[in-house]
């Protein structure tokens, strides 16, 4: 297939800027960068709740990082195997997928997922991905109702779970909660998935490819461990994503645990370094056998140091590989992990969810962002035409009149918000003080 069909757009633009030499994905870039839902991420949650303390990362800062380790990892594909150049040429593509990759998750982290989840359970559900896929090709005013216009190829690489909600989705019988306060989040996990209201956006992206590799690309499988179906490929681009945000996660989020005393030397001893010091790798065993002492550090730069080590070993252990059964070299091949290195990012992934996910704390907070979702969420449906704000009110009723998923509306607004934002807003609905409208004159 030409290159030209990845570099497509949805609406055909005829842009005529001065002296303007940018190529097809430094444009994207640049839209991602300057969108409104990409600065929300400053006030949204990664790990710890935002205003708990100012040095830690939020979404936005996290989403840098990830775009960093992308261009990074990408860097050393081209040094390492040359002969992929062709296909790994645009750095502004993998950093516009990096900026991009969470640019659809509500307030409040999986507290707030989950909570849009449930509340949508009945209209298609909700989840992060989806709702980045549905911002970037919908919401986002770049252009009046094709979002920010990306082309082809990015948004086949932001697709991580590539299928439908509906081909995914797997019921039980979870019973609906009788009330909100009961809702575990256990019993009610997002289809990792494109909703099935962008299915026609879903299948212009796969338009170029063979029926073989669409069909290839869209099959999924169960697992003992997931609820729902999960899909079981991604582009080239995307696998270089999902990895720079696989260290970010586990490595920079570790750091912030370290420096605000969440974890210990003792449980890192424990947890990570026991086991990898017993690595295949030689790299990783002599590393993990004395990495604790910088990491754990006193002085800011040794700690510095040795989050940098860590990156850097990831990055580097990163090869293309072949994917058997497609003929489009976008999906023929992926970025991997050596399993060594696969293998210990795993673990530190599960040390810091072990540790700091699942921190009671962190968990309060979560719960707590739970339920201020889910009341807005009653109370906008309840009288739509009363309290949502004036533009949203306009889409709610056109989708009504189309005969369209009306709650995907409010899915979206809602999903907009910043952890400040919806907290205030629940406050003003169901707070007995009063609160001046002024803070809520904006629409999203």
């Amino acid at each position: 297939m030409p290159h030209q069909v990845w570099n497509e757009r949805r609406h055909g633009e005829d842009k005529h800027r001065r002296n303007d030499h940018r190529s097809p994905y430094q444009r994207d870039r640049a839209r991602i960068l300057h969108s409104a839902a990409f600065r929300r991420l400053q006030a949204k949650t990664q790990v710890l709740g935002v205003g708990m303390n100012d040095f830690y990362r939020t979404r936005l800062t996290h989403s840098l990082e990830v775009s960093q380790i992308g261009t990074g990892i990408t860097a050393q594909l081209k040094q390492k195997q040359p002969q992929f150049s062709h296909l790994i040429e645009s750095m502004s593509l993998i950093e516009a997928l990096c900026l991009a990759h969470d640019i659809g998750h509500p307030p409040f982290g999986h507290g707030g997922e989950v909570a849009l989840n449930y509340m949508m359970r009945a209209h298609g559900g909700f989840e992060g991905n989806g709702q980045t896929f549905r911002i970037l090709t919908r919401l986002e005013p770049y252009t009046e109702h094709y979002g920010m216009n990306l082309c082809r190829r990015t948004l086949l690489g932001i697709l991580k779970y590539p299928a439908l909600h509906s081909q995914l989705y797997r019921s039980e019988p979870s019973a609906t909660v009788e009330d909100f306060r009961q809702l575990k989040p256990s019993k009610w996990p997002p289809v990792k998935g494109i909703f099935d209201d962008d299915s026609e956006i879903l299948a212009w992206v796969l338009d170029p490819l063979s029926e073989r590799d669409r069909q290839q690309f869209l099959s999924s499988h169960t697992t003992k461990e997931l609820k729902h179906k999960r899909t079981r490929y991604k582009s080239l681009d995307c696998s270089i994503m999902e990895l720079a945000d696989d260290i970010a996660y586990a490595v920079h989020d570790l750091e912030d645990a370290i420096v605000m005393g969440i974890v210990s030397e003792q449980q890192w001893l424990c947890d990570v370094s026991k086991p990898l010091c017993n690595s295949q790798d030689p790299w990783l065993k002599k590393e993990f056998a004395t990495i604790s002492q910088r990491l754990f550090s006193s002085k800011h730069h040794e700690r510095k140091d040795a989050i940098g080590t860590l990156v850097n070993g990831f990055v580097t252990a990163i090869s293309i590989i072949e994917v058997e059964g497609f003929d489009e070299p976008l999906l023929k091949y992926n970025a991997a992990l050596e399993t060594a290195f696969a293998d210990a990012l795993s673990i530190l992934k599960k040390f810091v969810y072990k540790y700091v996910i699942r921190k009671p704390e962190i968990q309060m907070l979560e719960y707590k962002g739970q339920q201020i979702v889910m009341e807005l969420f009653e109370a906008f449906i309840s009288d739509p035409e009363r309290l949502l704000p004036l533009n949203t009110q306009e889409r709610w009723l056109a989708s009504e009149r189309l005969g369209e998923n009306s709650h995907r509306v409010i899915a979206d607004y809602i999903s907009g918000m910043t952890d400040g934002f919806a907290a205030r807003l629940h406050q003003h609905l169901f707070s007995a003080k009063t609160h001046s409208m002024m803070d809520f004159n904006g629409d999203f």
